[in-house]
């Protein structure tokens, strides 16, 4: 999900191929358990000044789940790889300030970085080498943020049947309720004019294990805001009506589609320079989430992201349908 500034050293080839990791075991946390909708979800992938891992319940307030961007094939970078680098002391104190504020740490996976299936990676060793990161570092689930182009425009099926791989192996690893997988497809890819089914035939073959998706709509830096100038920029083509440009790949369009309802978090950026396009400012944004709240949806809304968009943007967006 769009580009990340690696740093330093950020991916050693120590990382590549499977991890051997033994889990660690914090009895002093509460249990893994997978939010209820709505999620509001934040990502963080940018290094912020005087911050040493997440930053404090306080700056994020609104929002329950937080995600650490990213974890590649060959290991963490950014966010996740300084998650990694605290040690267990710190880690620990950390997850119990979430969890005491009911917010759930994950860590996201892939973005515009990583290609894996054109890649050639095997999806059962990569899922288990995430699931295996995810429970050294006790975090409370993963966000599959898959943005291989190459793969699902190829429209052979490849993108379809690695992510549907990938899946089942992960929920072996990381159980449904105990911890979260969610998947993070940019809308177009709910568009029934790929032949080889895209993001609806994944969901036809897994949506089972997957706990919701955070819908990105807008071009190269891609969420309910990367897929055209002018795409999902109104509430009725986010909500009920997309332009041909992308047909039926409105919340409703792809509820209608197959897709639960209340697995459709819509995503967006937190400012114009998060995103090639798609930008809404949060009064705009505030009235089309409560549009879509009186229509019956309550999934929830993803932001990218911290510290862009915080406590102050989530407030604003939830005003109206889910005020604090």
């Amino acid at each position: 999900m769009l580009s990340f500034m690696l740093s330093g050293l950020a991916i050693v080839f120590a990382f590549i191929g499977s991890f051997f990791y033994t889990p660690l075991m914090d009895t002093t946390l509460s249990a893994h358990t997978t939010p209820a909708a709505p999620r509001f979800v934040i990502y963080s992938d940018q290094w912020v000044s005087g911050e040493t891992g997440p930053p404090a319940v306080s700056k994020i307030k609104g929002y329950n789940v937080f995600a650490l961007a990213f974890w590649l094939v060959s290991g963490p970078a950014d966010q996740a790889e300084e998650w990694a680098s605290l040690d267990n002391a710190t880690r620990a104190s950390i997850k119990k300030s979430y969890h005491a504020a009911n917010i759930s740490l994950i860590v996201s996976a892939f973005g515009s970085t990583d290609a894996p299936t054109s890649s050639g990676y095997d999806p059962t060793t990569v899922a288990n080498d995430l699931a295996a990161f995810v429970l050294k570092y006790n975090l409370d689930g993963v966000d599959v943020d898959y943005e291989d182009f190459n793969a699902m425009n190829a429209q052979n099926g490849s993108a379809e049947k690695w992510l549907t791989t990938f899946t089942k192996a992960l929920r072996a690893k990381l159980p449904k309720g105990q911890y979260i997988l969610s998947h993070a497809p940019v809308a177009p890819w709910f568009s029934s004019t790929y032949s080889s089914g895209a993001y609806l035939k994944v969901n036809k073959n897994v949506g089972s294990l997957i706990d919701w998706y955070n819908v990105q709509a807008s071009i190269p830096r891609y969420m309910f805001y990367n897929q055209g100038k002018t795409e999902y920029t109104t509430c009725t083509g986010l909500l009920t009506k997309s332009s041909s440009t992308w047909s039926n790949t409105s919340v409703f369009q792809i509820a209608a589609a197959g897709v639960s309802l209340d697995k459709l978090v819509i995503g967006k950026p937190a400012t114009k320079s998060d995103a090639s396009n798609g930008y809404m400012n949060t009064t705009l944004l505030a009235q089309c989430v409560e549009k879509a709240y009186k229509k019956g949806w309550d999934a929830g809304v993803m932001v990218w992201e911290f510290p862009d968009a915080a406590a102050a943007w989530i407030k604003a967006v939830r005003s109206l349908a889910f005020p604090e």
